[in-house]
């Protein structure tokens, strides 16, 4: 698996200019997507809807509303 691009700007165009806060997001070569976030899985993992459910190895990552929002028009509708 590869990073194949970035989706939505890039943390500079969202005006993080000492790279110190640089949530992303980025599709991969078999099409699904990684993101660069705030690990918060202690803080949320209780509060999940009761349908809701995570693995061991996963972990609940907050992204910014700006770069999520950014990123919408380079999300594919499929």
């Amino acid at each position: 698996m590869k990073i194949v691009r970035r989706i939505g700007a890039s943390p500079r165009e969202r005006g993080s200019m000492t790279g110190e806060t640089c949530p992303d997001i980025f599709e991969l070569s078999d099409g699904n997507f990684a993101v660069i976030g705030t690990e918060a899985t202690a803080e949320l993992d209780d509060q999940l809807p009761s349908d809701a459910a995570r693995a061991a190895y996963e972990r609940i990552v907050i992204v910014s509303r700006e770069t999520l929002v950014r990123a919408k028009a380079d999300i594919p509708d499929a």
